[in-house]
């Protein structure tokens, strides 16, 4: 089984920068597609990024296409996923997911088989 944690919310200003990353334990994920999702009060949970297991492709969601950035080092465990000129649209708990299916950058829901805690993302105006 794979634990996943995320780490690195807060709170920030509109057209700040917050950095996440999900620490994997348990057992290796590298051959695992990888994803970060996000949820809303009140919304569904919805795609963001995702990259695939050798980091060398990556699909993002339309509103965080070229503010985003997903990598991840299998060396280490981990994924991140670095946000720029944040907008208050973007306030959400963010999660990190992993997928035993597949290797390659996947964008649904449910080709994620284990998920982290959440960790939460404020951005005022």
């Amino acid at each position: 089984q794979v634990q996943l944690v995320e780490s690195g919310g807060g709170l920030v200003q509109a057209g700040g920068s917050l950095r996440l990353s999900c620490a994997a334990s348990g057992r290796t994920f590298s051959s695992y597609a990888m994803g970060w999702f996000r949820q809303a009060p009140g919304k569904e949970r919805e795609f963001v990024a995702t990259i695939s297991w050798n980091a060398g492709s990556t699909t993002y969601a339309d509103p965080v296409k070229g503010r985003f950035t997903i990598s991840r080092d299998n060396a280490k465990n981990t994924v991140s996923l670095q946000m720029n000129s944040l907008k208050p649209e973007d306030t959400a708990v963010y999660y990190c997911a992993a997928s035993a299916k597949y290797s390659s950058p996947m964008s649904r829901r449910g080709a994620y088989d284990y998920w982290g805690q959440g960790t939460q993302v404020t951005v005022s105006s």
